[in-house]
């Protein structure tokens, strides 16, 4: 009787014993389905098809020379800071920034520089943005190949207008680099090496110390009388705002 009863209390103990196994299983399941579906959601972006990388036109400058155009000699000088990823940038790009070359720039009146302060938010409290970086980084890699402005065109129009949402993971800009028409592999080295990591901070140290309040700002600087003077276009303004505002200078120093 004694035995029989041992042999059911083992018996009911290897049962439960098994239970606790199973539980134990269905938990571990869980568990490694939901880090799964988190992990998925992580690399989705960077392992997704890159299909969407379009090609461009873009649009030759005058007297074009690593980040800059135009005449260095020009008595009015632009630096533009802006940010690949900043949609009032996107908009300059596309509606104000060929009529300035158009009637500025092609015109020896304005020498004009493009300078990233795509880690505006990072640097000013707002979290991190680490594509625009990136995308900064990208476009100085491409002026060691003579495409600075292609791949500026490139990036822009490969914009897909939502921040930080994989518009330029370090695979896809390297997508962009291509339909650029650079040599992607020493693009990549460049990229990879964190040549021009430096670079993008300095543009956005300088910024700020030019007063920028965001993307994008424009400091535009000529000489009267020996006498350097500074104007501040900023946003995303209207052509017309330009022209008043270069006007101006460009009676001023006629005044001379």
């Amino acid at each position: 009787m004694n035995a029989d009863k041992k042999s059911k209390r083992q018996l009911r103990r290897e049962q439960m014993n098994k239970q606790s196994a199973r539980n134990r299983l269905i938990v571990g399941g869980i568990i490694t389905l939901v880090a799964a579906f988190f992990l998925y959601a992580i690399l989705r972006p960077i392992l997704a098809p890159i299909a969407d990388v379009v090609a461009v036109e873009f649009r030759e400058r005058y007297k074009a020379e690593g980040n800059s155009m135009g005449n260095p000699d020009a008595k009015i000088q632009i630096t533009e800071y802006s940010d690949f990823q900043c949609p009032f940038c996107k908009r300059h790009y596309l509606e104000v920034e060929p009529l300035l070359e158009q009637y500025y720039i092609d015109t020896d009146k304005v020498f004009f520089t493009y300078r990233s302060a795509g880690n505006f938010v990072s640097q000013g409290g707002g979290g991190g943005n680490t594509e625009s970086e990136d995308a900064a980084e990208a476009a100085y890699c491409a002026a060691d190949q003579g495409k600075f402005w292609q791949m500026h065109d490139a990036l822009f129009q490969n914009n897909r207008d939502v921040e930080n949402q994989g518009s330029f993971f370090p695979r896809r800009l390297s997508e962009i680099a291509a339909v650029a028409g650079l040599d992607v592999n020493q693009y990549q080295d460049c990229f990879d090496s964190g040549k021009y990591k430096d670079r993008v901070r300095q543009d956005q140290t300088d910024a700020t110390s030019a007063g920028l309040q965001g993307t994008p700002y424009f400091v535009v600087t000529y000489t009267v009388n020996g006498e350097t003077k500074t104007s501040i276009v900023n946003g995303a303004q209207p052509f017309s705002e330009f022209q008043v505002t270069l006007e101006a200078i460009l009676n001023e120093i006629g005044a001379q």
